[in-house]
């Protein structure tokens, strides 16, 4: 392996692949980033089994198609704080491939390989098309679902860690929950090929975000493998294990019959939330909501026995429909409402043991907010 690249290239390309190091695997061979030179493109693969990603990059190759093994970590630390230098080389400095020198300005290293015949096989992209969703909505969609998902290792339910993506209706749908809280966002796809329902870890999701938010790709198209979904943006494949666990029938929890609307400023209420949230009992992390049919203003109040208590009156844009006493965990209502950009929201309730359900509203909705909604279960608190 012998070529030279420009040094931006290769930083480029090594970041990209870096969100899919096994670093933590018992596998040692995850850690590694496998360069693959072809003609004067150089192939940039990781992958932790769970997830894979594919980059190409332009060089000036010297010698036959070769493939090298490097520590991703390594090599990530050193793209990061390489000289100014434009460019840079990359060459195998024995015929067994044992080392690789790279030098760039007057800096050079000598990084040992990994056995490359010990890397796993990333599947090819496969050649049927089943989507293509904008970038931008893409992003909004994952951005206001994956975090009301679980985190791997916090439950045995697999489709609670996960964001089931549909396809169906020449649309979008991205879904999460943890059991207590439910993020659903639905938005319009440029084109459904193929309508499918596929269940992803979010934090796979994330990383793939992180990917996308690198490149300059106006859509995402997606392709289906067996076992996997493949995103495809700007040239650069991303891999995702889907789980073979059914998500939950989230239709049934969705309210349908709530009469209470409570109108609020969304910035306000999430300032107040925060204030409230600081003397929340560290079990429940409960903030009550009281409202009623007689004043535009609902009393917020927390408290606990080490930090104290703490109310405030929070505005409505209009009087309640009726009266009620309900009590949600702080966290679960402020992460949504940063979550979302319209000016005003509406949480709807019906009883202090029903969901409450929050959406955007008013006439001039963000764009940010079109086709979201989000179920929120209450606290029960021992009186």
């Amino acid at each position: 392996m012998e070529f030279m690249c420009m040094k931006k290239d290769l930083v480029f390309g090594v970041k990209l692949a870096s969100y899919a190091l096994g670093s933590r695997s018992g596998m040692p061979i995850l850690s590694g980033l496998k360069m693959e030179t072809k003609g004067n493109r150089l192939h940039i693969c990781t992958t932790d089994l769970e997830q894979a990603i594919r980059c190409e990059i332009p060089i000036e190759n010297n010698v036959n198609d070769e493939t090298a093994v490097l520590n991703g970590t390594v090599l990530s630390q050193i793209a990061a704080h390489l000289p100014q230098d434009e460019k840079l080389t990359i060459r195998t400095d024995s015929q067994d491939g044992a080392v690789v020198k790279l030098r760039c300005g007057e800096a050079m290293f000598d990084l040992p390989t990994l056995p490359a015949e010990d890397y796993p096989k990333i599947p090819s992209l496969p050649e049927k098309k089943i989507a293509v969703i904008e970038a931008k909505r893409f992003h909004n969609s994952l951005d206001q679902t994956a975090f009301s998902s679980l985190k791997a290792g916090e439950t045995t339910r697999l489709s609670l860690t996960g964001v089931d993506i549909v396809l169906k209706d020449s649309a979008l749908q991205m879904i999460a929950t943890n059991g207590y809280r439910l993020a659903l966002k639905k938005v319009e796809a440029k084109e459904v090929l193929e309508e499918g329902e596929y269940l992803i870890e979010a934090s796979v999701l994330t990383n793939l975000d992180r990917v996308l938010s690198q490149l300059e790709a106006d859509t995402v198209e997606l392709y289906k493998g067996e076992g996997q979904l493949f995103f495809q943006a700007s040239g650069t494949t991303f891999m995702a294990k889907t789980i073979a666990e059914e998500f939950p029938d989230f239709d049934r929890v969705i309210p349908k019959d709530s009469k209470i609307s409570l109108v609020f400023n969304r910035h306000a209420l999430l300032e107040a939330l925060q204030r409230i949230e600081i003397t929340a009992a560290e079990e429940s992390g409960a903030v009550v909501f009281r409202a009623t049919d007689e004043e535009s203003a609902v009393q917020i109040n927390s408290s606990s026995k080490s930090k104290g208590e703490a109310a405030e009156r929070v505005r409505l844009e209009k009087v309640p429909s009726g009266t009620i006493e309900i009590s949600f965990k702080a966290e679960y209502l402020i992460e949504v409402l940063k979550r979302m950009a319209s000016t005003e929201i509406v949480l709807w309730l019906s009883a202090k043991d029903k969901a409450g359900l929050v959406e955007p509203y008013g006439d001039n909705l963000a764009a940010e907010d079109e086709g979201f909604l989000y179920v929120c279960m209450p606290v029960r608190l021992s009186t």
